[in-house]
Formats: structure tokens, C-alpha cells, sequence
């Protein structure tokens, strides 16, 4: 069966009693393992008990099919239902599992965490296809569930949280559950004693000064504010912040305008690109980005990223100081967009 994103928390605390084993997969890997977690969890309640959960490996199985059944078909020396647990799995054991889930040993459940499986991928074929397995998708968390996240985990350690902060921490995570799960704690161990979480404790504790410094390089250089562009670059520069690192945010940057104008162009709301970036981009440069979307031209765009990866190579194979190389492209990169379009 398929397990879609939205219905799988649901779905991995309560499993039905009728599942043999469960693919959870995607590319958000810190929330395949949280989800892998909780459905263990829903069999045995300590998953580092010796007695009830077997751990395994891909290379292991590939090598000897039999220990997939052995272990299923083990009985706890304690009592009680087991858990086999498989860290990483691909292709190569479709037709293993396939076997499996035909003719199952035991009351063992399976939990196989995947990486980013395409639809064709034949082992996420096979669990979708089976009526007593899952195959448990795991995409990044839309806005809406992150701030809902963010609002729950809070609740649960008595603590409130105002909007602009929650905005502040919204704008900064997403990517990955894991992550986002290790920065709320953060946060709210910084924030021990108070009763809400303001906007100051979430920018003292996540603030990265280093990427908000390039950021605004790319978004003066994005919108040909060359005086803004010019403060900006004296800002990283004291605060010793290479050129290398101002091309490799600005690389990307400029390949999310790129991707943005092209659907532009074909029809999209950027508001709706915006909402759909991962990782999301902070609600206090989506303005800005819309301005760059605008102003420039796809086939400016792909001009400025050659500029940028050939800045790139520079720094790296001569000795011209990269804080010169980095200064100059960018300056190239706004007289871009200013010149005629």
C-alpha cells in the first residue's frame, strides 16, 4: 500500500495489525528516521532492546537471503513481538522482499529505511504493490506543517511562541526533520524560564551571521543596488568572510532565479515558487526575490551564473586574492540587470 507524506504520522503511530514490514523512504532523511522510529516504537516500546529488535544490513541480506526470514521467524527469549530493522536498502533486494511479503515467517515487523526513491524504483514497486506491507513517503515538511511542528514541540515543553518568531524559525528550517528537531532544542534550552519564545531568543541562538551577510550580497547584487552592494561587501569583509564562500552562496542563489523565472514564464505565481523552496527561503528576503524575478531575463540569468562558476575557477587555480575576484563579479553581476533588457 502507499502511505502518503500528510497521512503518514498517523499511519506510522497506529499501523495497522496486518503489516509485515514498511519501506519508509525520501529524500528528507532526518524525518525517514524519526517515522522509522515511531512505527519500531508502535511494536516495541525500548528499540535497544537486544531481545525484540534485530538490526541488519543491506551487504548482509545481499549475501545471505535466509537471514531475512531467520530473524522474522525468531521468537523473543522475553516474549512480546519483534522488530527487524534495516538501516539502508536498495534495488538489489526487490526481489527478496518480494519473496518476503508472499510468504512471511513469523509476527516480526520489517522497517526498511530508503533513500530518495523514484517512482520506478523497483523495491518502492514492490512494497506499494503488497496488501500487508507500506511504502511510507517522507517529503520535506510543507510551511504550514513545519510551523505546526515548531508550535507542538514548544506546547509540549510549556512554552508559547510568538508569530514573528515562529516566522523567524520557519524561515530558517524545513530541509530536513532531523535538523529541525535538534534547533527547536536548542531553542528551547536557551529559552529555560521564560514562558514564551520571543524573536530575540530564536535569532540569538539559530542566527547565522556568516550566511546572513551573503545573503545580502546576492540580493543587492540580484537587484543591481550597487551602493547596497557595496556596503554589503564591506560588511563581509570584516567580518572575515572569504570570497569563495560568497560565490558558493551566490551559485545557488542565482540557480533558484533561474528556476524561478522559468516557471514564471510559464504561467506560476512566485509566491507560489517561494512557498514550495527548499530549503524555504526567509520570509524577510521573499520581497526581494520577487524584485529579482522580475527584473531579470532568463537569458541574463544563465550570463551571470557563467560569470559566477568562471569567478569560481579563478579563485581556484591562480593566485588573484578571491575577495578581489568575488567583489568584481559581483559588481558584473548587477550591471547586469541595470543595463537594458
Amino acid at each position: 500500500m502507499i502511505v502518503k507524506s500528510g497521512e503518514a504520522d498517523r499511519f506510522v503511530e497506529h499501523p495497522p495489525e496486518t503489516l509485515v514490514a514498511a519501506l519508509v523512504f525520501g529524500p528528507d532523511q532526518g524525518l525517514v528516521r524519526e517515522r522509522a522510529d515511531t512505527l519500531a516504537k508502535s511494536v516495541v516500546p525500548h528499540l535497544k532492546d537486544p531481545f525484540r529488535v534485530a538490526e541488519m544490513e543491506e551487504e548482509v541480506l545481499a549475501a545471505d537471503n535466509a537471514r531475512l526470514f531467520d530473524e522474522a521467524g525468531a521468537i523473543s527469549m522475553v516474549g512480546g513481538r519483534r522488530v527487524i530493522r534495516l538501516r539502508s536498502a536498495g534495488n538489489g533486494l526487490s526481489k527478496l522482499f518480494e519473496l518476503f511479503l508472499r510468504n512471511p515467517k513469523g509476527d516480526a515487523l520489517v522497517v526498511i529505511e530508503g533513500g530518495d526513491l523514484a517512482k520506478s524504483a523497483s523495491l518502492r514497486r514492490v512494497f506499494e504493490g503488497a496488501k500487508n506491507a507500506a511504502a511510507i513517503q517522507c517529503y520535506a515538511d510543507t510551511l504550514q506543517a513545519l510551523s505546526q511542528l515548531v508550535r507542538n514541540a514548544f506546547k509540549a515543553d510549556g512554552l508559547s511562541i510568538d508569530d514573528d518568531a515562529l516566522q523567524e524559525i520557519v524561515g530558517r528550517l524545513g530541509s530536513d526533520r532531523g535538523t529541525t528537531r535538534r534547533e527547536i532544542e536548542k531553542v528551547v534550552l536557551y529559552a529555560r524560564g521564560e514562558k514564551r519564545i520571543a524573536a530575540e531568543h530564536v535569532r540569538a541562538i539559530m542566527g547565522d551571521d556568516a550566511d546572513t551577510r551573503a545573503e545580502a550580497v546576492c540580493d543587492a547584487a540580484g537587484e543591481g543596488d550597487l551602493q547596497g552592494l557595496d556596503l554589503a561587501l564591506e560588511r563581509v569583509r570584516l567580518a572575515g568572510i572569504s570570497g569563495v564562500a560568497i560565490l558558493r552562496t551566490a551559485l545557488p542563489h542565482f540557480q533558484r532565479l533561474l528556476i524561478a523565472k522559468a516557471q514564471a514564464e510559464m504561467g506560476e505565481s512566485v509566491d507560489s515558487l517561494i512557498r514550495r523552496q527548499r530549503p524555504p527561503l526567509h520570509f524577510s528576503r521573499t520581497d526581494s526575490f520577487k524584485a529579482q524575478v522580475a527584473r531579470w531575463t532568463s537569458e541574463k540569468l544563465a550570463g551571470a551564473l557563467d560569470l559566477l562558476f568562471e569567478a569560481e575557477a579563478l579563485c581556484k587555480t591562480t593566485h588573484v586574492p578571491a575577495e578581489l575576484v568575488c567583489a568584481r563579479t559581483m559588481f558584473s553581476v548587477a550591471a547586469m540587470v541595470r543595463g537594458p533588457r
